[in-house]
């Protein structure tokens, strides 16, 4: 007997604190029969800038650094070397016109019989090896005389040999040589020393250092670890190069595409335009060896299923540096640079920049069919430049659509008047970009709500939510929760309004914890490891859980944007026949709602969440701490076509329901 009364105390708990859980519930409407504008397959993309060390020194797995003695001061990143008394020396030769996108090479001297002599190489804040895994030198040489060897030996930073290879034979013509070592530790801050061994001399040039192991198995390729990041948030487009660095801070120092493809010892190095930009941050190392270019940039997007997306130098220069503009009748060769493109990407194998790329190893077509003109630049004379971009490029390949630039801020007298004057254009897209506190973007998430449908689309281009600075010696600590939270709260609306904002891209995507120059960044890497950012996992939910179609989801017959600390947007998946309902709940307290789902079509009984929350808003991960915040599956059931549900404080949530069919 005082079994049965327990049992029926809890039925009647539970029956009458889930009435009472149902009573005091917000209230959210889902229309599933409603279905909205196409969500574009390419909505949720990723933004790639050589910025924080992203390309040298990050996803390019290079681990030489100033492989053709190239940077401003030839010998940056080596040092001079000796052991067992051996003596040498090495000059700088500058072959000039001869070779002018590579000109210099090492001639290096060797005065000893015994000993060795050679240089060491420190690599991009040190060499990341790993133990049992395979590394491939490879270095450009001829003799001069003698009959020198090469001893390449990798050295941890306890100083212990953990590597080892050897080279000799040379000739007296330039010619490749290679040869590899298996490591015998893992060491984050690994050096490379290369002696050279018995008197004589020989020329030295393109020493290369790279780990077998590289994303998709491609020799000399990308770090695998970043690469398979990127290919988690299953990106529907893939933005490149930039960003401010396609302008240059001079006319001199813009990215030029074409000088980034061919044979790499081919593709002439430049001083990267963050190296000395921060005062704070300097890095006087920071180059572009472009051994990661427009085919590799374009071939990354075709691995992780995403559109391509180059911008281009419209002939001005960054207007926060000199300004420096190309005159009006000097345009020609940068709208050349455009047509070419589009014959490099999608041109046939007869042509010159399409047979280019065949060479290169990739005769089918990239399938391009956007592109960008120029990059946060303002007022008329951006305004001149497109015109005549635009007039040029639609006119030879009408289906390319141009994504125009809106100025570096989401309102003010240059948006206004760019606004204004490329919707009379009849501009395929705006670029705008967000670089704003938390505030701005959970106060700005119905900002699309009252558009023009009739004018331009929206691409958010860049954006990321930033905290004030406070002392802190993480490198990470900027991509708090809270500013993660924000953008999911604004994101609501970007999807909601998914026939006006067609692509959406957080900004910037990579940073080394030893070398950045800007924060917040979606991932962060050291020479070994790599994390996801609260606000990665927050791009992951999205991009992974898009949907074919909006359809409307309301409290009290309004949109759900900000009311009650409340963002919400919600769609169908045609193809999967599931419902998909994103809700964000910015408050510090828990909040308990009610998904009333109506349609002809009825629910399954079960739905999956999937949420991201903390209790504390400047919670971030780290390298040594990478799943403070990370998404955490549960399931629930659906009753009568409701969904109940307590939404954690500070939280975002997504919630699948499969659809009778």
């Amino acid at each position: 007997m005082k079994k049965y009364f327990i049992c029926l105390s809890i039925v009647l708990f539970s029956f009458y604190g889930f009435s009472a859980f149902s009573q005091q519930a917000k209230k959210l409407t889902v229309l599933t029969d409603t279905k909205g504008p196409a969500i574009p397959k390419a909505m949720w993309g990723i933004f790639f800038e050589d910025i924080n060390f992203s390309a040298d020194g990050g996803l390019y797995a290079e681990l030489i650094k100033n492989r053709s003695f190239e940077f401003t001061k030839p010998l940056m990143g080596w040092k001079e070397i000796t052991a067992n008394g051996g003596a040498g020396n090495t000059l700088i030769i500058n072959r000039g016109e001869a070779n002018a996108n590579n000109p210099r090479f090492a001639r290096i001297t060797v005065k000893t019989q015994a000993g060795a002599y050679g240089l060491a190489n420190e690599g991009f804040r040190g060499m990341g090896l790993l133990k049992d895994k395979k590394y491939n030198f490879s270095i450009l040489a001829r003799k001069q005389s003698g009959n020198l060897k090469i001893r390449i030996e990798a050295i941890g930073v306890d100083n212990k040999l953990i590597g080892k290879a050897e080279l000799n034979n040379f000739t007296g013509e330039w010619a490749k040589y290679t040869a590899s070592f298996i490591c015998t530790a893992t060491d984050a801050k690994a050096h490379l020393n290369v002696y050279f061994e018995g008197p004589g001399t020989v020329d030295v040039d393109m020493a290369s250092l790279f780990p077998q192991d590289t994303y998709k198995g491609r020799p000399n390729g990308l770090r695998a670890d970043l690469a398979e990041k990127l290919a988690a948030l299953k990106p529907g487009f893939m933005r490149f190069p930039g960003g401010c660095i396609v302008e240059g801070r001079d006319l001199a120092n813009r990215y030029q595409w074409k000088k980034t493809v061919g044979d790499i010892g081919d593709r002439e190095l430049i001083i990267n335009r963050w190296n000395t930009e921060f005062a704070n941050r300097s890095a006087p190392d920071y180059f572009q060896s472009y051994g990661l270019g427009f085919f590799e940039y374009f071939q990354l997007a075709e691995d992780i299923g995403a559109e391509p997306l180059p911008i281009l130098n419209c002939g001005m220069a960054c207007q926060y540096n000199t300004g420096e503009v190309v005159p009006l009748d000097q345009i020609d060769p940068f709208i050349q640079d455009a047509l070419d493109l589009v014959e490099f990407a999608n041109g046939a194998t007869s042509t010159k920049w399409g047979g280019l790329r065949a060479a290169m190893g990739h005769p089918k077509p990239f399938n391009l069919k956007m592109m960008g003109v120029g990059n946060e630049q303002w007022d008329e004379q951006y305004l001149d430049r497109y015109k005549l971009f635009a007039k040029t490029l639609k006119a030879k390949y009408p289906g390319i659509k141009l994504i125009t630039s809106s100025g570096p801020s989401p309102e003010g007298k240059r948006f206004d008047y760019l606004h204004a004057e490329l919707t009379k254009e009849k501009a395929d897209f705006l670029d705008e970009h967000y670089y704003q506190a938390p505030e701005w973007f959970m106060n700005n998430a119905s900002r699309y709500d009252n558009y023009d449908r009739k004018g331009p689309k929206i691409f958010a281009g860049e954006y990321a939510a930033h905290i004030k600075d406070t002392k802190n010696n993480d490198a990470e600590y900027k991509n708090t929760w809270i500013s993660a939270l924000a953008e999911a709260a604004f994101m609501t609306g970007l999807e909601r309004n998914a026939d006006v904002v067609q692509m959406a891209s957080y900004a910037p995507l990579l940073a080394h914890v030893d070398a950045w120059q800007w924060r917040p960044d979606l991932i962060w890497f050291d020479n070994l490891r790599s994390v996801g950012t609260p606000n990665y996992y927050v791009q992951q939910l999205y991009s992974t859980n898009k949907g074919t179609h909006v359809i409307p989801i309301k409290m009290n017959g309004n949109i759900i944007a900000g009311k009650d600390s409340l963002y919400s947007s919600a769609s169908i998946d045609a193809d999967m026949h599931q419902l998909i309902i994103k809700i964000v709940n910015t408050s510090a307290k828990a909040q308990a709602v009610e998904f009333d789902l109506q349609g002809k079509v009825k629910p399954k009984k079960t739905y999956s969440l999937v949420t991201l929350s903390s209790a504390d808003k400047f919670t971030y991960n780290t390298l040594d701490a990478p799943t403070k915040i990370s998404p955490v599956q549960r399931s629930g059931n659906i009753a009568s076509g409701k969904i109940l549900s307590n939404l954690e404080p500070m939280s975002v949530n997504v919630f699948r329901v499969s659809l009778g069919i």
